[in-house]
């Protein structure tokens, strides 16, 4: 399948930047092996100062493009970890170059997906990004279930001050609908809490709502407005 390539190269500190070293050493075995499997390179992108920590890199992100515009058909890199040095992120690169009909290769670990052997590999290496997902799916609902057991609210900080919360709990209290309510805070000019300008009765039944669990959470009881129904 190879036959245009991308080759990418990268280092991480502005030191081994400055000194090209590590680009040029990558650049070599990249060029050598274009030459031995009768590649057409066109063109080596790199990164020189940034880490592999995740993907955002500009760098990677324009070599991806040229991929997904279909400016060649195969990304190359010397080592695994000038990509990537998250299984998840490989991963995650792994699906895209399947959705987009472009291969990978990996010259030290003998990732190839354009070969039987290569595409094994890269499915080993798959098979533990997974693995590792679910391990940290694990690790998150354990830290989430002991948050809960002391009390922690979990979520999404309040993101509507105070005031508006208590105008919103009394003017329910006293029996207001919700679509009232929202009306009243549409002509106050009053923001959302994602900084929208309108409110809807949908909105404040929210607001509503995040109130009572949070009263119940901490101990205090739950909302009971005087209106009855749902105020719309």
């Amino acid at each position: 399948m190879a036959g245009d390539v991308i080759g990418y190269i990268r280092v991480s500190t502005d030191e081994q930047a400055d000194s090209r070293a590590g680009l040029e050493a990558q650049r070599a075995a990249i060029l050598a092996e274009a030459e031995r499997r009768g590649w057409r390179v066109v063109a080596i992108i790199e990164d020189a100062g940034y880490s592999a920590r995740d993907l955002k890199r500009p760098g990677i992100a324009a070599a991806l493009e040229a991929l997904a515009r279909k400016r060649a058909d195969t990304l190359v890199v010397a080592k695994l970890d000038r990509l990537s040095r998250s299984v998840l992120d490989f991963a995650g690169l792994m699906s895209q170059a399947t959705r987009e009909h472009w291969a990978l290769v990996a010259l030290d670990v003998n990732v190839d997906t354009t070969t039987a052997a290569g595409e094994a590999m890269a499915n080993v290496l798959a098979t533990f990004a997974q693995f590792e997902r679910r391990l940290i799916g694990e690790r998150t609902r354990a830290a989430l279930a002991i948050k809960r057991a002391q009390g922690v609210r979990i979520g999404r900080p309040r993101s509507l001050p105070l005031v508006v919360v208590d105008r919103i709990v009394a003017a329910r209290a006293a029996g207001r609908s919700l679509r009232a309510i929202a009306d009243e805070l549409n002509a106050d000019g009053v923001p959302t809490a994602h900084g929208g300008s309108l409110w809807y009765a949908s909105t404040v039944r929210t607001v509503l709502a995040s109130e009572a669990g949070r009263l119940s959470s901490a101990g205090q009881g739950s909302l009971r407005p005087a209106g009855g129904g749902d105020g719309t």
